[in-house]
């Protein structure tokens, strides 16, 4: 019987992965905590957890994820980015766990033109972007066994995301200006939790993955699949903004499409199309 420890529980994807846990329930004893079960930032209660609990696997869903909050709280955001991290990857490293760590396209600047692999080199043009490959590295190097994987653009029925926010703009404004030119994958975040379930089930393979679902879109051609969906395309005219006509604390990646193909040759997995996963979950909110 695996003990897994999910942090972060609720968030999108540790959420998702709640939902999951029944159809493991012959080979997986789920230990789904938040901040107020485990602080993460307490290595001592970190490793006490662990022990106690013969945790197996750490599936870490716990991130600062406020990207233009990051910029003006650096310090916060590296604590729960990078050092929280470290210090779940000591743990694991010191009672034979595995460990996966969730980690995020801002590793990259964006510059690119094709979509990134595994080995591209990272560099990231945000805190939230510089925390999170910290995070990465620190997990890599503390517990070698980990498994880090890289997502982008998530959303699900849970918690405040992309789609849920354009629901809602979509039935209170005639017309609504969302970003053309930066162009990525919509992911729902139930995807991402099968295929993290798939790689414990069949057995953590070390290294960095990438996961997002199938295709590719800017957040123009995604909120018009989200009203187009809902019904609400003849209620909301969507136009297209430029980059610099939305300023942001935080420089967003114009391109951050990741290619997928280590993940589902090495796990054997099929992805969705992203607007196939889109219909699944707003069949669920609306």
């Amino acid at each position: 019987m695996k003990h897994i420890l999910v942090t972060g529980c609720k968030g999108q994807l540790g959420n998702e992965l709640q939902v999951l846990a029944p159809q493991y329930a012959d080979t997986c004893k789920f230990f789904f905590t938040d901040k107020e079960e485990l602080d993460i930032t307490d290595r001592q209660a970190i490793l006490s957890f662990v022990e106690m609990n013969g945790i197996s696997h750490i599936i870490n869903c716990a991130a600062f994820t406020a990207v233009d909050k990051a910029e003006s709280e650096p310090e916060l955001c590296e604590l729960l980015n990078h050092t929280a991290p470290e210090s779940l990857a000591d743990s694991a490293e010191a009672s034979g766990a595995t460990m996966i760590q969730v980690s995020t396209d801002y590793v990259f600047d964006g510059t690119a033109c094709r979509p990134y692999t595994e080995t591209d080199d990272t560099c990231p043009n945000s805190v939230y972007g510089r925390t999170k490959l910290a995070g990465e590295e620190a997990v890599i190097r503390n517990c070698p066994g980990s498994m880090v994987i890289r997502t982008a653009w998530l959303y699900s029925t849970f918690g405040n995301n992309f789609v849920k926010t354009m629901l809602r703009l979509g039935k209170e404004r005639e017309e609504l200006g969302v970003i053309f030119d930066q162009i990525g994958t919509a992911t729902y975040a139930r995807d991402l939790a099968e295929a993290i379930m798939t790689a414990v089930d069949k057995g953590v393979r070390p290294g960095v993955y990438h996961f997002t679902d199938e295709g590719v879109c800017s957040w123009y051609d995604f909120t018009r699949a989200i009203h187009e969906f809902a019904g609400l395309s003849d209620k909301c005219r969507v136009r297209p903004l430029h980059t610099e006509e939305y300023p942001t604390p935080a420089a967003r990646p114009h391109y951050s499409v990741l290619d997928k193909t280590k993940i589902k040759q090495t796990y054997g997995i099929e992805i969705p199309w992203w607007k196939d996963s889109l219909k699944k979950c707003l069949k669920e909110l609306l």
